[in-house]
């Protein structure tokens, strides 16, 4: 399970609808839904019930959506530490290690 997987799982899922969320992470509509497609397939069962007017969560989905939610802001959360570290530490200017 990746991070774009969720980051794309939460927008269509607070969208409710691929082709907002593609605008909303940037992309197109087709890889967009190929994350979903393969999340889906990694969980072995279906998150979204496709409707005529876009995507609704499937208590599968609505049991993952909390989840990725936390994960995400956990992620946010370390990025931004490393890089604070990084900054105090001057570590941001020097070339890495080979």
């Amino acid at each position: 399970m990746s991070i774009t997987h969720l980051q794309s799982f939460v927008a269509v899922a607070e969208e409710g609808h691929v082709g907002r969320a593609a605008l909303r992470l940037h992309l197109t509509q087709p890889p967009l839904s190929r994350h979903i497609l393969a999340l889906e397939d990694e969980l072995g069962t279906p998150l979204f019930e496709r409707v005529p007017k876009g995507m609704r969560l499937l208590p599968t989905g609505e049991a993952l959506l909390q989840h990725a939610r936390r994960i995400l802001a956990e992620v946010e959360v370390a990025t931004r530490t490393v890089r604070e570290a990084a900054q105090g530490s001057g570590a941001a200017s020097k070339p890495p290690a080979a």
